[in-house]
């Protein structure tokens, strides 16, 4: 690669730079080329062993998407550290989240499918526990799935629509209002979908060392 291109997939212009504070894409793509340099991997190495283009990967460096879970894992894999470490940039450098409505970073779930939406609404800086707040959407096209399973607890909270909401053994009919707190090592999920499109305010949290790349939607 010459030198030119990888100083465009460096982000190295000042403008890149700048924006590296503003979002959260921008710094999960610093963090991922600061580890690629600090382990002396090349773009077109990484990009390879990821299996992603350079196009691609240059993208997430610079902050200009919005990465997959998954592309995120396969990164983790071929970086060799844990998913979290993506996020230490974001969390050395805030105290606070803030989100503009609508603005929610689009993250893929084991749950991921047509009509079902996620937006990370922010990320804990905590060092022991793991703290994720999502804005899910459910349109028209979405299907049941009360399949879900991962370490921690989970509170969810209805902003609109109507839906039973099974844990382990039982279902909860949840309202415009209602809300549900829940251990969320046993199964659980939305088993009928009422009222449609509806959204709830989903918070995970979890023992950090211990994070399944499982959520629920």
């Amino acid at each position: 690669m010459r030198k030119d291109e990888e100083a465009a997939a460096d982000g190295s212009i000042h403008g890149a730079r700048a924006a590296s504070s503003k979002s959260l894409e921008a710094a999960i793509g610093a963090q991922v080329r600061t580890l690629r340099k600090k382990n002396d991997i090349t773009v077109l190495d990484l990009a390879t062993q990821a299996g992603l283009s350079i196009s691609m990967l240059s993208k997430i460096e610079n902050g200009q998407t919005s990465p997959s879970l998954a592309t995120l894992q396969c990164l983790a894999t071929a970086l060799n550290v844990p998913l979290s470490t993506f996020f230490t940039k974001y969390e050395e450098k805030h105290d606070a989240t803030y989100v503009k409505s609508g603005k929610g970073l689009l993250i893929e779930r084991r749950g991921t499918r047509s009509g079902h939406q996620y937006q990370l609404l922010g990320h804990s800086v905590s060092s022991e526990v793991g703290v994720e707040p999502y804005l899910i959407t459910l349109t028209d096209e979405a299907d049941p799935y009360p399949v879900f399973q991962h370490e921690g607890v989970e509170f969810i909270y209805m902003i609109s629509g109507e839906v039973v909401y099974r844990h382990a053994d039982k279902s909860y009919v949840l309202k415009k209002g209602d809300s549900l707190f829940f251990d969320s090592s046993a199964p659980h999920g939305p088993e009928d979908l009422r009222k449609l499109p509806m959204q709830y305010l989903s918070i995970i949290v979890y023992p950090r060392e211990r994070r399944h790349s499982d959520v629920s939607p």
